[in-house]
């Protein structure tokens, strides 16, 4: 699997379709996000923000090859489902990368205190939050990028359409582990409390790993 992954990482390095979610992301984060700024609001916004852009790149990794070459891999890798799942994993692992540099920086220019900056906010207790606010949103960025794209949906306008409408629900449907996560961090700003979101990180791996399941399991039947 370790060949497989860097074999993507190196595919998705040289075709820089990696470039338009990251620009994005960072253009995000350029409006959004300031010097000064409470640390519990900022850490919710860049972790909301991640959500699109990890399905972005799962899309990306999964449909960056011609089905003759995927073939090709697939038999080098002992099937289709093994080689879907190191796309997966790759989009995981880009987006990781991109959200923990995020939240760093977030954390080194924002102000450690409430929305009113009336009560100061531990940064170390804000940046586990933020991280693991940060880790809901890209799992939950990666299940809706599995399920958005090849092998359950190949047209890229119908893919492309249903990645955006997924990813608004994730982000604000009730029962959503994304919203729980990011709401926590924005809501806990106003009195200057930390939520550390463990629950909704338990259900976003569950919903990532089913959703991972079900993609690499269904790419023996629709390719």
């Amino acid at each position: 699997m370790t060949a497989l992954i860097r074999y993507r990482t190196a595919l998705l390095l040289r075709s820089q379709r990696w470039l338009a979610p990251v620009l994005l992301y960072a253009a995000f984060l350029g409006v959004g996000v300031s010097s000064g700024q409470p640390v519990l609001d900022s850490l919710g916004y860049t972790a909301a923000g991640l959500l699109p852009v990890t399905a972005w790149l799962v899309q990306v990794c999964a449909t960056q090859e011609p089905p003759a070459a995927r073939t090709v891999v697939a038999a080098a890798a002992g099937g289709q489902p093994r080689a879907h799942l190191a796309a997966l994993l790759t989009a995981l692992g880009s987006a990781g990368l991109l959200g923990t540099a995020a939240t760093a920086v977030v954390l080194l220019i924002s102000e450690p205190a409430s929305t009113d900056h009336s009560v100061e906010v531990p940064l170390l207790s804000a940046g586990l939050a933020g991280l693991l606010a940060t880790a809901c949103c890209l799992l939950l960025g990666t299940a809706v990028g599995a399920l958005c794209t090849r092998p359950l949906l190949h047209r890229r306008g119908w893919s492309l359409a249903a990645t955006v409408l997924a990813s608004l629900l994730a982000l604000v449907a009730g029962g959503s582990p994304a919203k729980y996560a990011v709401t926590g961090l924005v809501t806990g700003s106003r009195t200057g409390t930390v939520h550390v979101p463990l629950l909704p990180l338990l259900g976003a791996a569950a919903v990532a790993t089913a959703a991972a399941a079900l993609a690499c399991r269904l790419t023996t039947v629709r390719g």
